[in-house]
Formats: structure tokens, sequence, C-alpha cells
């Protein structure tokens, strides 16, 4: 993958993000170590109390005030009054998550009595791929790839 710089010049990244700079020859093994997505409600304790239920018995440990939802990964919460009590456009923005056993995500997620946007589906090659609805309408996927660890 080539990105630009802000000199005009590119760096190229190989698939284990290492970047190596092409005028150099060297590389860059300090760049982005981490996702974190922050979710705005107008009542964030319910919408914490229904992500916790959801992904910790999946692997999520919740550690203060966030859901550690992978190595580098977060899921934060804020709480605003700036927001609609429910998204706008829901498909707007997708919190992907990959999981090693899709089936018993669905499983577990049934009991909690989720919406399905999109069952899950084999989309072949390995992939599967599901949405559900959080409580104030984002869109949440649950994946699983071929060789999920």
């Amino acid at each position: 993958m080539t990105t630009p710089t802000n000199d005009g010049t590119a760096d190229t990244a190989d698939t284990t993000g290492t970047t190596a700079d092409r005028n150099t020859g060297t590389t860059d093994t300090e760049g982005i170590t981490g996702l974190g997505v922050v979710i705005g409600s107008t009542d964030s304790a319910a919408l914490i109390a229904w992500y916790r239920a959801a992904l910790e018995p999946l692997g999520a440990r919740w550690a203060e005030h966030l859901l550690i939802v992978g190595p580098g990964a977060i899921i934060g919460f804020d709480e605003r009054d700036d927001v609609a009590e429910k998204a706008a456009e829901p498909g707007r923005q997708l919190i992907n998550l990959t999981v090693r056993d899709i089936r018993a995500a669905e499983e577990h997620l049934n009991t909690l009595g989720v919406t399905w946007v999109r069952p899950v589906e084999d989309t072949g090659d390995g992939w599967f791929f599901s949405t559900i609805v959080d409580p104030v309408g984002n869109y949440l996927q649950i994946l699983q790839g071929p060789g999920t660890p």
C-alpha cells in the first residue's frame, strides 16, 4: 500500500504494519498501535450495560471506563447532550468485531434479544458476516474470517 506523505513522497506499507520509506529504505515499526471508538449517548450508563452484556461473554474486558475488545482496540462511551437519543444514520459508521466462533456469538446475542439487521451469513472463502443494532441504533458487525485466531 502506498501512503502519501507531507513532503510529496510516498511511503509503502506491508501487511504487518511496518512502513518502509522508499527514499531511504528504512523501516518504521512505531506506527499505529491501536484503534478506539467512542460512542456518544444521552444515557451512557444504559449503553455501557448493554455493551458489557453483549461483549464481555465474547471476550471483551471492562477496564475503568471502556471495553477492551482486542489488542490495542477499545470501545469507549461518552455521556453527551449534543446527540439525539437514536442514531440518525446507523449505517454511516459500523463497528466491526472479529470473533473466534460466530455461531457461539450469535447464540449468546440471541439470548439478549438483539435485532439482527443482517443475520449471520456465510459469504464464502471462510468469511461470516452479521450486523446487529445497539440500543441507540448504531450498527455493530460481528465477523469471523478464515484463520481467525
